[in-house]
C-alpha cells in the first residue's frame, strides 16, 4: 500500500482519498473489493487510467454511474499540479516544475531521442523519487537542497502518466518518421536517491511495467544511485531486470570524499562489492556514472585509476561520462579535448564508455536546477517542516 509516513495529510480535505497510481492490479482488486465491487472492475479501472490515459473518473463509461461516484469521493488521479513547464529550443527536452500537495516541489524531464545504430527513437523520462536529498553531492544542485521527504508511489507514477498524456495528445515525429505516442524509458536519475526510497520506489516501477499499467519493459527501466549498498544487494534479489546505474565520479574515495559524503558510510570498495554480488546474482551490466569535473577528476591518470579500479567487472560494466552542469558549487566541464583523452584511456584499459549527451541545458533540465533557480526568484511554494 501507500506509505504516507512523511506526507502530512493536506488540511483542506475532508478525508484522505486514496492515489490510485499507488495501487497494482491486485491492490487495486482488494480496494474495490472492499467496497463491494467484483475484481473484473479493477481491470476496467487500470484501463482507463493507463490505455485510455483519462483524469476524469465521470468519463470512465464502462463503470457503473454509482462506482463513478464512490471513486470520486474515495479516490484521487490528479497527481501534482505543474507548476512550471519548459521546452528546449530543439523541442526534444521538455521538463516540469511539479507542486505536490503539501507545497513541496519537485522536477521530473521527458527526453525525446532520435534513432541512433544502438537503438530506435525513445521517449525517456527522467523520475524524481524524492523532494530534495539526503546525500549532498557538491556538484549536484538537488543535493544542495537538503532533504525534505520521500515521495509515495503514486507520487511517482503520476510523473509519468502525465506525460504519456502529453505525448498521446501530442506524438513526437523522429526524424525518421517514427511516430512516438508513449514513454518507453524510465530512468530513475531526478530528484532523490530511489534507493533511499526504496519501497515506493519499487513498487512505482511495478506499477508502470504491469501489463494492465503503462506496460513499460523492465529492461528499458534504469535505476541509479550513490552507492547505497543495502540497496543495491536487495535490488540484485528483484524478479524485475531493471538496469542499475552507480554514481561513481572518482577513482578513489579521498576524491570521492571531496563531492559525495555518502563515501564515509559506503567507501568505493563496498560499493564494487556489491556490484560484484549484483553482477553474479543477475549477469546484468552495471552503468558507473562518472561526472567530469574540470580539473578535479578528469586527467588521464584518474581514467588510469579508474579502469584498474573497475576491471574486475570486466564486459559487465560500462562507464558514461557527464560533462558537469553549472551549479551553485561553480564547478566546470572539461574541454572537448581532456573528454576524448579520459575516454580513449579507459578504451585502453579495456573498459567500454561513452559520453551522455546533456538534453535541455537551455531549460535547466539537469536534476534539481529548475527548482533552485525558482526558488531564488521568489517564485517557490513553501517548504514546510518534515513530518
Amino acid at each position: 500500500m501507500i506509505d504516507l509516513a512523511n506526507t502530512p495529510a493536506p488540511e483542506t480535505r475532508e478525508q484522505q482519498k486514496t492515489d490510485l497510481f499507488g495501487l497494482t492490479l491486485p491492490e487495486l482488486v482488494d480496494w474495490l473489493a472492499a467496497r463491494g465491487q467484483p475484481a473484473f472492475r479493477a481491470r476496467q479501472l487500470a484501463g482507463w487510467l493507463y490505455d485510455a490515459l483519462t483524469a476524469d473518473f465521470a468519463v470512465m463509461r464502462t463503470l457503473p454511474t454509482l462506482l463513478r461516484d464512490l471513486l470520486a469521493r474515495e479516490a484521487e488521479i490528479a497527481g501534482p499540479a505543474v507548476r512550471r513547464e519548459l521546452a528546449s529550443r530543439d523541442g526534444r527536452t521538455r521538463k516540469l516544475l511539479l507542486a505536490l500537495a503539501d507545497g513541496r516541489l519537485v522536477e521530473s524531464v521527458l527526453m525525446l531521442y532520435p534513432a541512433s545504430d544502438e537503438s530506435r527513437a525513445r521517449a525517456t523520462v527522467c523520475v524524481s523519487t524524492q523532494a530534495g536529498c539526503a546525500f549532498g553531492c557538491t556538484f549536484c544542485a538537488t543535493g544542495q537542497m537538503g532533504f525534505d521527504r520521500h515521495l509515495t508511489t503514486g507520487e511517482i507514477v503520476a510523473q509519468v502518466v502525465h506525460f504519456a498524456r502529453e505525448l498521446r495528445r501530442e506524438p513526437w515525429i523522429a526524424p525518421d518518421g517514427q511516430r512516438i505516442d508513449r514513454v518507453s524509458n524510465l530512468v530513475f536519475m531526478g530528484m532523490g536517491e530511489p534507493l533511499h526510497n526504496y519501497e515506493n520506489t519499487l513498487h512505482a516501477v511495478r506499477i508502470l511495467n504491469m501489463a494492465e499499467g503503462l506496460n513499460i519493459g523492465a529492461r528499458h527501466v534504469t535505476i541509479s544511485t550513490v552507492g547505497l549498498v543495502p540497496g543495491i544487494l536487495r535490488l540484485a534479489e528483484e524478479p524485475l531486470q531493471v538496469n542499475l546505474a552507480i554514481s561513481l565520479h572518482a577513482p578513489n574515495d579521498a576524491m570521492r570524499l571531496r563531492t559525495m559524503p555518502v563515501t564515509r558510510k559506503y567507501p568505493i570498495a563496498a560499493v564494487l562489492d556489491a556490484c560484484q554480488a549484483y553482477t553474479a546474482r543477475t549477469n546484468r551490466q552495471v552503468t558507473f556514472e562518472y561526472v567530469l569535473l574540470a580539473g578535479e577528476n578528469d586527467g588521464v591518470a584518474q581514467a588510469r585509476a579508474l579502469a584498474a579500479l573497475l576491471r574486475p567487472l570486466r564486459q559487465l560494466c560500462h562507464v558514461n561520462l557527464i560533462p558537469v552542469n553549472a551549479t551553485s558549487a561553480a564547478f566546470r566541464p572539461p574541454s572537448g579535448e581532456a573528454i576524448r583523452a579520459f575516454r580513449e584511456t579507459l578504451r585502453a584499459g579495456g573498459v567500454s564508455n561513452s559520453v551522455r549527451a546533456e538534453r535541455g541545458d537551455d531549460i535547466a533540465a539537469a536534476c534539481g536546477q529548475l527548482r533552485t533557480r525558482e526558488g531564488r526568484i521568489g517564485k517557490s511554494a513553501p517548504v514546510l517542516p518534515t513530518a
